[in-house]
């Protein structure tokens, strides 16, 4: 099985998101997030979404309310990453047939994501969130209910969370920040993507 990485484009602008794209699907990147506080988010998804719809999934991240999901859905997007958890937009993700990862921190906050139907949990911010608490949780959650680790992740401490039961993970600044080239962002994603292959 394939460790699902979701590659976070934090800041990426309208004119380079497709390029960026393309060089992260090349790599073996499967899940693209463009979080919806970057320059002209909404559009950016809609231009990846036309040119690697097929390709990838494709949707937004920082979203805080139902109104965003759906000026996600609306231009093609099919994934709605949150940094919390909010049950109104969990459930309008579904609603719009959607896939649905909110931000946890706690058992509660994870089984109330469980309950509103959300399809994975985000443990965010992972660096506060030690793989010990992965394990724990996984303990308690419903058996196989995926959980990713996001936030300060990089290739030194995937194994870490793998081992505690975490099925993938979201990469954000390790990955792309505004200014990286194309082959910058490149050269990483081959790096976790080889990472990943290895464990």
């Amino acid at each position: 099985m394939t460790t699902p990485l979701i590659a976070i484009l934090r800041g990426v602008t309208n004119e380079e998101v497709v390029e960026v794209t393309g060089a992260l699907i090349e790599e073996g990147f499967t899940m693209i997030e463009v979080p919806l506080n970057s320059p002209n988010a909404v559009e950016s998804i809609r231009r990846i979404v036309e040119a690697y719809g097929d390709k990838a999934l494709i949707g937004a991240g920082t979203v805080l309310t139902v109104e965003q999901a759906e000026a996600v859905a609306a231009v093609g997007g099919k994934l709605i990453v949150s940094p919390n958890m909010n049950p109104a937009v969990i459930k309008r993700t579904k609603e719009l047939d959607m896939i649905s990862a909110p931000g946890v921190a706690t058992p509660t906050e994870l089984f109330a994501a469980i309950e509103a139907g959300a399809d994975a949990a985000k443990a965010f911010p992972a660096d506060a969130i030690p793989p010990s608490t992965i394990k724990a949780w996984t303990s308690v959650a419903p058996k196989g209910y995926p959980i990713l680790a996001v936030g300060g992740i990089h290739a030194g401490n995937m194994a870490d969370y793998l081992s505690a039961g975490a099925v993938g993970f979201g990469i954000g600044s390790n990955l792309y920040k505004p200014g990286k080239t194309v082959a910058e962002v490149r050269a990483v994603a081959k790096e976790m993507i080889q990472t990943i292959s290895a464990l």
